[in-house]
This record gives structure tokens, sequence and C-alpha cells, in this order.
């Protein structure tokens, strides 16, 4: 299969990319970041494509479907998995934030999945990253959470409206996981690993999810094994979301 991870140079991306290699399938992963891009090259083999594509930049997406029209002329699958994530309070948000967490969180992945669309297999698969913070109380994640939780709204109406090229939607929400975003967010690594050890204590299975752990259920609902799964929000979280 040839699929396609957006936000695929680091974190949960690239272990799903790493993961549908091993697996004997091309990916395209997708990036804003030169060094993280230059990184990811060198840690994937020559079966994946790495550009450098900003999802919130519909020229930038126009762009990418047609490189990836020309090199592969198809789509298999589709993890739209690029997103912003920024801890404001409500009193501080100013309409910036805003703009910058839906643009890139729920636009950009909504026009990325119409831009590609007509080069997507019938029976193909398109998995969405939303978040267990849409449906779980974050302080200061209100913009985050409704950005995400737009794209979880769409899920079901998208599923009805592609299964007729039987074309499956669905959406992953990871927890806490272990992934380079903490440290994107300007936290210290001290401050990050006394935050995880708090978190376990409150999650079930008593630890923070490995990006490994969510590239898992990603290809599995990019595969054939899923094909009987649509409309879903399959939660990967080690069970905080039913505390």
């Amino acid at each position: 299969m040839i699929i396609l991870i957006t936000g695929g140079t680091s974190g949960i991306g690239l272990a799903t990319a790493k993961l549908l290699l091993s697996q004997g399938h091309k990916v395209i992963v997708t990036g804003q970041n030169s060094i993280r891009i230059e990184r990811a090259k060198k840690e994937l083999s020559e079966n994946a494509l790495v550009l450098q594509a900003n999802t919130g930049s519909l020229e930038d997406t126009k762009q990418l479907t047609q490189q990836i029209k020309a090199e592969f002329g198809k789509l298999d699958g589709i993890f739209l998995n690029a997103g912003l994530s920024k801890v404001i309070p409500l009193a501080t948000v100013r309409e910036s934030d805003w703009d910058m967490l839906f643009n890139v969180n729920t636009k950009g992945q909504f026009f990325t999945l119409q831009s590609l669309l007509p080069l997507l297999t019938e029976g193909g698969s398109v998995v969405f990253t939303v978040g267990v913070g849409v449906k779980k109380g974050v302080e200061g994640g209100s913009l985050v959470s409704g950005s995400r939780g737009a794209l979880l709204g769409m899920i079901p109406s998208l599923a009805v409206e592609l299964a007729p090229r039987k074309i499956r939607v669905n959406a992953i929400s990871p927890g806490v996981v272990d992934t380079p975003v903490w440290s994107k967010l300007g936290l210290p690594d001290d401050v990050i690993k006394d935050m995880f050890d708090q978190q376990a204590k409150s999650i079930p299975l008593a630890r923070v999810a490995h990006a490994e752990d969510i590239a898992q259920t990603a290809a599995f609902l990019l595969s054939d094994a899923s094909s009987y799964i649509t409309g879903q929000n399959i939660a990967v979280a080690g069970g905080m979301d039913v505390v």
C-alpha cells in the first residue's frame, strides 16, 4: 500500500511510518521543520518519501497533491496526524491563537483530505488524530480541544459520504504520549518527566503512552484488517478516558 502521513517527521507520525515500512508499505511523510525533515530522511528507508509541507497552507496542500499524483498516481491510505498544541488559558486567548490552531488542526486537515480524495483508491482508509482532551477537560486546552473536536464531529458524516467508495474514515484519540511535542512547548526535560510521573498515577495502565502504542492502532485502521470499521473514534489512552 501507499500511505501518506501528515506530521510524520517526529513522534506518532514517525513511529507509524517506521511500522508501516517494516510491514512492506510505501510511505510518504510531511513535516515543516527542516531539521526534523532531514533527520526523518536518515531514519526512514528508501521506500519513504519525505516532503516539506505546511498543513495550514492550502497552496502547500495543492503542491503536495500534485507531487503524490506525479510520483505514485494514487494513495491507499491517509493518516491526517499533523497538528499544533498550545496551552492557553481562556483569559489570554488572542484571535491570532484561535486562527493558528484552527487553521492547522481543523481547516488544514479537512482541505488536505478534500485535495487528496481523487487519489484515494476504492476501499482506502482515512485516519485522523484527535485526542482524549476533546472529551476530557484540560486546563488551558480549550482551543486545542475545540480545533481537534471539530474534526471528531465530522467523522460520522465523512464516513457515510465516502462509504459508496468503500473508503473508511476513523479517528484515534491518544492520551498522554511521550513525544517531542512537549519539548516543542518549551518544557524542560525534568518538568516533562515529573509531569509524566504524575499523569501515570491517574492512568489505569499506570504509564504514559509511547508513540509506538499509537502507531499500532493507526496501522491497524489503515490496513485491510479494519475493513469493517468506519465512523469510529478509538481512544488509545491506557484507560484515562474512562476514569
